[in-house]
């Protein structure tokens, strides 16, 4: 059995629903399990509705309106009029107005959970329904049926030891019924069956989950890159593809922010030996990059960036050392959060860490390290992370730049950086 997984980009509209029909064809003889993520932009949409019906300025509806109006533009092109996905459809979308009908009283990580799971719902649903009219017969499977996790809502924790026996019990006889399973990524449900969703971009993660239970052969993530590149095509030119990577050096790149893979992706395969290989869905038959246990491999240099940056510098207020007891009690209040530190130094009186800016966690942060502390915030920086780096190509990324601070280990260095205007001489 396989397990691929298509994200956002690869379903977005009615033509990019076909190709993946049509990628699948060439798999019809296969048992594979594919994991869906929302639709194009569908997920940043519905938390545009949460953060409206949260603020009660009356455009929650108007903004759940133009995203429900677009899924029924896609029904649309892709199916017949009266075709029972219609139905199907306009029942998930209600689950969003029995939300935000009533006044908000809930806390907002569990209000985004229940409200932005809704895009995988839609989008899953919608993909089984076209790829079974297409004569690709597919069983749908509701994730929260097998992935179970704790009731930290938005970063879920999995209880593998369920999920486990959820999915050897659930899968299987699917499988033989119909040789494609399509269920949703980022989401799973507590055990008194709430849903919660496991951290931004997780669908990859939830491949990794149904891969590591069922001892997959291999896993697939669908992109709209030919493979892992040297940095950001967006951003740089004259990136490359890397065609093969260790888990240990996905791990690494993952860990320091690069967007191809979500960071908990890779480990519950490592440990089952599962091979990752990430694929085009504009190529599907280019080679890709596969990520397995192979060590012997010399890398370029690979270029992670990370935007919207906050550097905050927390001191002691008697200009006492920041001691261990000091850093025990900032762990705490950062895990307390679930505010990532992306890099850290210490010195004799003061902290100073790099996050991603989260205004909300951070202004409570902040609100109660206050209490103990001096904070010093800087804001719209930038991290730079370099691994297996070279000086010339570090120099070239240095241009305009201020480096705030830096740290270097083994074949990695990291900066914070600070743009500057670049001095003329007048003319």
């Amino acid at each position: 059995m396989k397990v691929f997984k298509f994200g956002g980009a690869s379903i977005k509209d009615a033509e990019a629903i076909k190709n993946v029909a049509s990628i699948l064809k060439n798999y019809e003889e296969d048992q594979i399990l594919i994991v869906v993520s929302a639709m194009g932009k569908t997920t940043n949409a519905l938390e545009k509705v949460l953060e409206s019906y949260v603020a009660e300025d009356g455009k929650a509806f108007e903004i759940y309106e133009a995203i429900k109006s677009k899924h029924y533009e896609l029904l649309q092109a892709l199916f017949p009029e009266g075709h029972e996905i219609f139905a199907t459809v306009n029942d998930a979308f209600i689950e969003i107005e029995w939300v935000i009908e009533e006044p908000p009283q809930d806390e907002f990580d569990y209000l985004y959970d229940q409200i932005v799971s809704v895009g995988e719902m839609v989008s899953s649903k919608i993909v089984a329904a076209y790829l079974t009219l297409v004569n690709l017969e597919t069983n749908w499977l509701d994730a929260r049926d097998v992935i179970q996790t704790d009731n930290t809502y938005r970063d879920g924790v999995v209880n593998w030891e369920i999920t486990n026996k959820r999915a050897k019990e659930v899968v299987p006889p699917l499988l033989e019924q119909k040789n494609f399973i399509l269920t949703q990524g980022f989401i799973g449900g507590t055990s008194e069956n709430f849903t919660t969703t496991l951290g931004r971009e997780g669908s990859d993660y939830s491949a990794a989950i149904f891969s590591y239970a069922l001892d997959a052969e291999s896993m697939s993530i669908w992109k709209d890159v030919p493979g892992i590149l040297t940095g950001d095509p967006r951003m740089f030119e004259d990136v490359t593809k890397i065609d093969r990577l260790s888990y240990k050096e996905a791990i690494e790149m993952t860990y320091y922010g690069a967007k191809v893979i979500h960071p908990k992706t890779i480990k519950p395969i490592q440990n089952k030996n599962i091979p990752l290989y990430v694929k085009s869905f504009i190529d599907p038959k280019g080679e890709g990059t596969v990520i397995s246990e192979d060590s012997e491999i010399s890398y370029p240099p690979v270029v992670v960036v990370e935007t919207d940056q906050v550097l905050l510098h927390i001191s002691t207020r008697d200009f006492s050392f920041v001691a261990e007891h000091h850093l025990g009690h900032l762990f705490q209040v950062f895990a307390k959060y679930r505010i990532k530190i992306n890099m850290m130094q210490n010195m004799a009186i003061s902290f100073s860490v790099c996050v991603t800016n989260q205004p909300k966690r951070l202004a409570t942060l902040i609100e109660e390290l206050n209490e103990n502390f001096n904070i010093r915030k800087d804001e719209n920086l930038e991290l730079l992370t370099i691994r297996h780096y070279k000086k010339e190509v570090l120099d070239s990324l240095l241009e305009g730049k201020i480096i705030v601070f830096e740290e270097r280990i083994r074949e990695t260095v990291q900066m914070v950086l600070k743009d500057i205007p670049v001095m003329k001489r007048k003319t």
